[in-house]
């Protein structure tokens, strides 16, 4: 830990307040065109909610612990910033089971056999045809708003006029993508299959007005341009391992243990004053670019901070002794759980799930999606694991809101210190009921399958959106710290989407405009801000 009087200059270029991957990314650009740059972490490490850890003890698996998949993050990016860096492509992108005829079956998507697996599902080729003409669509937009999130914001009938397809932006843009979803498809679990990606970390139904659904989806298919969700070598963890490497090869300056805990600013130059367990201190900056929340920002800023939006999402890390077997036998569970495994996802079920959170209520078939990490890359295991069969399975639950799981009375109401009582019982009721929806697809309990830690326990970790806002102070256990916005300039958003009230302060977390998921994009582009290009 340094002291104040350790840092290297008494004035800075910028500093960058949280060392998560995208204050990472703005430190490694802006030292790169050689300003001076300081990134204060609080935690004792960099990397935010993009990290790998060893979360059972005494088990050597790195786990991607909370983010654990890259799609958003742009090739620029990596290539720009000399990252040593990779990712792999999943085999099968999704496979979801069912029961039809009272008999096991299932939808395996990618790969040889897609198109005989949608007509073994549904009796015919019709959805598969549709499958293809609504990706086709899909595909064409991506190409060509996906290179548009690391420039300045287009205007609205800029970006419409580049997708240049009305059909495809009024079905992305305008209307509630249920609609969409219902016109192109006729089978329920294909809709439901579709509409997962408008509802990772979003809590909305099909048909929501606010198209929050929308905005999700949009981000979920656009990444690179193709919409694949590719494996990070390493977990996620080797990435902003990779990104802190190239901020100090560039002659950014990281410390780790310093919480930012006030920003004042004239608008040309700011100070920046910070804790540790030694006491408080202050650093000069020309820019500050805030790493944080937009309710962060406003707090740093001595501000009114906006009302917290809600997570919605149960994320559940596993190691398995061996993959579970299916009831479903004619298909091998390593293709299953290659790409992503749907449970309880038709789009009824979703539908369902939604309105019984909506009511207050836990789902009483919690739909989730789950993929192994370790069948992509083994390297995440240590040797011994890898030779015995060992694997991880990454759980992530939808429709979990935060209103679900209160904070324990002995805590004072706080949701950032959720421990005991209330929200552990709803949590450990939500887990639960969600491996029973699993498990009725198995032919094997999953529990049957966990390894135990050096301590003899299940290998299974469950975490609901108060414990995220506890961990990582995420508002309300949000993700995408708040909702996502289309990506265009609506009249507020400034030129980068990053802007704020105060020139020389500018937010480059995932609560900026072209935020959300792990892209590097608001660091970047609060860098380009910062730099005036």
């Amino acid at each position: 830990m340094r002291a104040a009087q350790e840092f290297s200059r008494d004035v800075y270029d910028a500093v960058v307040v949280g060392g998560g991957h995208n204050g990472l990314v703005a430190a490694a650009y802006l030292a790169r065109a050689g300003r001076s740059v300081l990134v204060l972490e609080r935690l004792g490490n960099t990397g935010g909610a993009a990290i790998s850890t060893r979360p059972f003890a005494g088990v050597d698996a790195r786990l991607s612990r909370y983010s654990y998949l890259v799609s958003l993050l742009p090739d620029t990016i990596v290539r720009e910033l000399g990252l040593r860096f990779a990712v792999r492509k999943r085999t099968v992108s999704s496979y979801t089971p069912a029961v039809r005829g009272g008999r096991p079956t299932g939808l395996l998507v990618g790969g040889d056999g897609t198109r005989e697996s949608f007509a073994a599902l549904t009796g015919s080729e019709r959805e598969y045809e549709a499958w293809e003409a609504f990706y086709g669509r899909i595909r064409r937009a991506a190409g060509r708003i996906f290179p548009t999130l690391t420039g300045p914001l287009p205007t609205r009938a800029g970006l419409r006029a580049r997708v240049d397809d009305d059909a495809t932006w009024r079905m992305l843009f305008e209307e509630p993508i249920g609609t969409a979803i219902e016109e192109h498809f006729a089978d329920d679990l294909v809709r439901g299959v579709v509409l997962t990606d408008a509802l990772i970390g979003t809590f909305a139904g099909a048909h929501d007005p606010s198209l929050a659904q929308n905005r999700c989806f949009l981000y979920h298919v656009i990444g690179g341009g193709t919409g694949d969700w590719d494996v990070p070598v390493g977990g996620m963890g080797a990435l902003t391992d990779a990104l802190a490497d190239a901020a100090r090869r560039a002659g950014a300056e990281l410390v780790t243990g310093h919480e930012a805990i006030r920003v004042d600013t004239d608008g040309r130059t700011a100070e920046v004053a910070f804790r540790t367990r030694d006491g408080e201190g202050t650093v000069a900056a020309r820019h500050v670019l805030v790493n944080a929340s937009p309710q962060a920002l406003a707090e740093l800023l001595g501000e009114t901070p906006p009302t917290p939006a809600e997570g919605a999402q149960l994320k559940v890390n596993m190691l398995l002794r061996r993959l579970p077997r299916l009831r479903d036998r004619a298909v091998d569970p390593r293709r299953a759980f290659a790409g992503t495994f749907h449970v309880a996802e038709g789009y009824a079920q979703l539908e369902a799930a939604y309105a019984q959170a909506a009511a207050g209520r836990l789902p009483e078939a919690p739909p989730s999606e789950i993929y192994c990490h370790s069948l992509t890359d083994p390297s995440i295991l240590g040797p011994e694991l890898a030779d015995r069969g060992y694997q991880t399975l990454t759980l992530f639950g939808l429709h979990t809101p935060a209103r679900l799981f209160p904070a324990d009375d002995a805590h004072g109401g706080d949701p950032r210190d959720p421990a005991g009582g209330a929200h552990d019982a709803a949590r450990d009721a939500l887990l639960k009921a969600t491996l029973a929806e699993l498990d009725a697809h198995l032919a094997e309990p999953i529990a049957d399958c966990l390894a135990v830690d050096a301590d003899g326990r299940p290998c299974i970790e469950a975490k609901t959106p108060r414990d995220l806002e506890r961990d990582l102070r995420l508002p309300g256990g949000h993700i995408f710290h708040r909702d996502l916005s289309f990506p265009y300039a609506d009249g507020a958003t400034g030129r980068w989407g990053v802007e704020t009230a105060h020139p020389n302060v500018l937010l480059c977390g995932a609560g900026a405009v072209r935020g959300g998921g792990v892209s590097g994009i608001p660091g970047h582009n609060a860098a380009m801000a910062a730099l005036g290009r």
